[in-house]
């Protein structure tokens, strides 16, 4: 199944939405990791992976939108979906499909 996803930029879009979305809520407990146990390193890792599936996630949404012809509400709501913990997951299940 992921082979399929890869061949559009719709596939590869809802892929990194579900990767995104999982770094989203692993920096959560690696926030807990790094404050109340005085870990930073794993926060450093995850913080950095998340930062950069945040910005292919947003260069994909950008390539889909205009690939699909998205109106703009339905492009911002997938960008405002990955600024909230579940968004990306939600965003998949009801625009992405």
């Amino acid at each position: 199944m992921v082979k399929n996803l890869l061949k559009t930029a719709l596939g590869r879009l809802r892929i990194v939405a579900f990767m995104e979305g999982c770094s989203y809520l692993l920096l959560g407990i690696t926030m807990i990791l790094k404050y109340q146990y005085a870990m930073p390193q794993p926060n450093y890792i995850v913080g950095l992976a998340h930062g950069i599936l945040f910005i292919l996630y947003v260069v994909l949404l950008l390539q889909v939108s205009f690939i699909h012809r998205w109106n703009i509400l339905k492009t911002l709501g997938a960008f405002i979906a990955s600024l909230i913990p579940f968004g990306t997951f939600y965003a998949d299940k009801a625009l992405f499909r």
